[in-house]
């Protein structure tokens, strides 16, 4: 892709660039995710942000449990003296 020239624009007391709508969706941007920018050299770089660790487990969860599969694989396995503590 050729360079293309974008005004910085003033935004309150920030400035800022409007990026193309075609540009976004090439880079799996969205105003929603936002992006991560960070420096790299004389570049200012967009990235799509990491997904969070965690993300639809609990969604996944859900459906493991609406198809009964969220049973004990290996059942309980207290330590032998476990009996013998006050919770």
């Amino acid at each position: 892709m050729k360079p293309m020239h974008v005004s910085i624009r003033q935004i309150g007391n920030s400035q800022g660039v409007v990026i193309p709508k075609p540009l976004l969706i090439q880079l799996g941007l969205s105003g929603e995710a936002g992006a991560e920018m960070t420096v790299e050299g004389d570049a200012l770089v967009l990235r799509r942000p990491a997904s969070p660790v965690r993300t639809g487990w609990a969604e996944a969860a859900k459906e493991i449990a609406e198809h009964g599969d969220d049973e004990l694989v290996m059942g309980e396995f207290g330590n032998a003296d476990d009996k013998e503590l006050i919770w």
